[in-house]
C-alpha cells in the first residue's frame, strides 16, 4: 500500500503557533507527564514501569470513547499501571504541545500525525523509538510504508519518533436515494460531481447537492479539490524549489469548486470545520460530502447504510485519480517523561493487532498493523475497503504534501483558512490567494533546503 510521504524535515527550530493563554498552560502542566513519584520535566527517565502515566489524545471528543476502551484494556492487562487520559480537539493539539513544550508540562505519550511531526521533532520535544521498536514485537509487523512516512516527515536525522496506528484517506460521501431519485450517475468523475451537485440543489427546499468545509481543516479539502481537478501530480515543479499550487490548472480547479458556495451548498458552510459539516450532511438533505474515513461510523448511524456510499475521490477526464496525502497518525513518546517504561508499553498494547483493529474499525481507517489490516470488519466497511484498493490497483497517485517542513501545519491552517473564507466569499480572487501561499511555501522550502545543504 504506496501512502508513504516523500522528503526529510529539519532540525531546526520553527516558528511556533500562538501560545495560548497562562491559565490553559498551567491546566495542561498540572495534568502532565505521569510517574510513580518524580515530576515532570528534564531528560527524562525509564523509570520503575509501574505508576501513572498521562497521554494525551489528539483528536479528543472524535476518538475519546474508543481510546478509553484501549486504556481500560490496557490497565485490566497491566495492573500497575494507570493511565490518565486527557482529550484534547485536533484544532488546538498543537498549540497545546507548543505551550507544553515552554513550560515543562508535557504528557508521558501523545497523538502525533505526520503532520505536526516536525515541528515537535525540531523542538527535541520527542524520544527516538528505533531501538524500541527493533526489541518489539511490533518489529515486522506494522505497515512499512507509514512507518516510512513518519520517518520521513520527523526529522532529517532519519529518526522514528511515532509509531503509526492509521492511515486515512479522502472519500466522497453521496446519498444512493437522492441519487436514484433524480436519476443521476454515480458521481465518479469531476463533471458527473460538478453535475450532481447543481441538479440536487433545491434551495427553496432548502436542499444542496454539497456541503463546502470553510471552517478550520478547509486547505486540505481544497487542495485535493485542486490537484483532483488539474490532474497535476506533484507538489513541487521539475526544479524542487517552486510549489504548483499556483499553477494556471490550480488556480482554474480552485475558481471552479469555490464557485459552488451558496450556489449549491448551504451558506452556514463558510464557518463549517469537518464535526458540523459531517453534522450537517447527516441531519439534512445534502447530496454529496468529501470528508475522509474517519467519519464513516457517523453516517452509518444517522443515516443507514443503505442510504449512501462512500467512494474513493472523483476521476478526471483521463480516468485517473489525483488526490493529495492524508497524514498517518501514530503514538509518540515524549522526551522529558519520568516513567519511560511503563509509557513504551502503553504505545506497544495501542498499536497491537488487537487494539489496531479495534480503533480503526471505530475510526474506519486502514489499521498499521499488518495482522489488524486482515480484519473481517474491513471487507464490510465498504469506504475502507476501497480506500485501500484504490490505493495499491494502480488507479490512483498521491500528491505529497510537505508535511516535512516545520511551518507547514501554520502555513496550511491558521495562515490561509481565513483568506479561503474571502476567497469563498468573492473578497479574493482563487490566484491572488494561492500565489501568497506560494510565496511562503517556497520561501519555507528554500529555507529548508538551506538547512540541509
Amino acid at each position: 500500500m504506496k501512502i508513504s510521504i516523500l522528503g526529510n524535515s529539519t532540525g531546526r527550530g520553527r516558528r511556533t503557533s500562538a501560545a495560548v493563554a497562562l491559565g490553559a498552560a498551567l491546566a495542561l502542566t498540572a495534568t502532565a507527564c505521569g510517574d510513580d513519584g518524580g515530576g515532570a520535566g528534564g531528560g527524562g527517565a525509564e523509570g520503575s514501569g509501574k505508576g501513572k502515566i498521562v497521554f494525551w489524545d489528539n483528536n479528543g471528543g472524535v476518538r475519546t470513547d474508543i481510546w478509553k476502551q484501549i486504556i481500560a484494556d490496557f490497565e485490566k492487562a497491566n495492573p500497575d499501571i494507570d493511565v490518565q487520559y486527557v482529550g484534547i480537539a485536533s484544532t488546538e493539539y498543537q498549540s497545546k504541545v507548543d505551550t507544553a513544550i515552554q513550560a515543562d508540562g508535557l504528557p508521558d505519550v501523545g497523538g502525533i500525525s505526520a503532520s505536526m511531526l516536525a515541528g515537535f521533532a525540531a523542538q527535541g520535544a520527542l524520544d527516538p523509538l528505533d531501538d524500541r521498536l527493533e526489541k518489539s514485537p511490533l518489529n515486522g509487523k506494522l505497515n512499512k510504508d507509514m512507518i516510512e512516512s513518519l520517518r520521513a516527515a520527523g526529522g532529517g536525522d532519519d529518526k522514528l519518533y511515532s509509531v503509526p496506528t492509521s492511515a486515512n484517506n479522502g472519500v466522497l460521501y453521496y446519498r444512493t436515494d437522492l441519487f436514484r431519485k433524480a436519476g443521476l450517475e454515480e458521481p465518479t468523475t469531476w463533471d458527473r460531481f460538478f453535475e450532481a451537485a447543481e441538479k440536487l440543489t433545491d434551495k427553496g427546499g432548502n436542499k444542496f447537492g454539497y456541503t463546502i468545509r470553510g471552517g478550520a481543516g478547509s486547505i486540505a479539502q481544497a487542495l485535493d479539490a485542486m490537484y483532483g481537478q488539474s490532474g497535476i501530480t506533484s507538489f513541487w515543479d521539475s526544479t524542487g524549489k517552486k510549489t504548483t499550487v499556483n499553477d494556471p490548472k490550480n488556480v482554474a480547479a480552485l475558481e471552479k469548486y469555490a464557485a459552488l458556495f451558496k450556489k449549491v451548498t448551504p451558506a452556514a458552510d463558510l464557518n463549517n470545520d469537518f464535526t458540523k459539516m459531517v453534522a450537517q450532511w447527516d441531519s439534512g438533505e445534502i447530496g454529496m460530502l468529501n470528508h475522509n474515513l474517519g467519519s464513516y461510523q457517523d453516517h452509518v448511524k444517522a443515516l443507514g447504510a443503505d442510504k449512501f456510499r462512500g467512494i474513493p475521490q472523483p476521476v478526471g477526464p483521463d480516468g485517473k485519480r489525483v488526490q493529495v496525502s492524508n497524514p498517518v497518525d501514530g503514538v509518540g513518546l515524549f522526551k522529558s517523561s519520568k516513567n519511560k517504561e511503563a509509557a513504551w508499553k502503553f504505545i506497544e498494547f495501542a498499536t497491537s493487532a488487537q487494539s489496531s483493529s479495534k480503533f480503526n474499525e471505530s475510526a474506519g481507517q486502514v489499521p498499521a498493523h499488518l495482522d489488524a489490516a486482515k480484519s473481517d470488519w474491513i471487507a464490510k466497511a465498504e469506504p475502507t475497503k476501497l480506500a485501500a484498493e484504490a490505493l495499491t490497483d494502480g488507479s490512483t497517485t498521491i500528491v505529497q504534501l510537505p508535511y516535512y517542513l516545520p511551518d507547514w501545519n501554520t502555513l496550511s491552517k491558521a495562515e490561509s483558512e481565513p483568506n479561503f473564507q474571502k476567497v469563498l466569499l468573492g473578497d479574493m480572487s482563487a490566484k491572488d490567494f494561492l500565489d501568497g501561499l506560494a510565496e511562503k511555501l517556497n520561501e519555507a522550502q528554500a529555507e529548508w533546503d538551506e538547512q540541509m545543504g
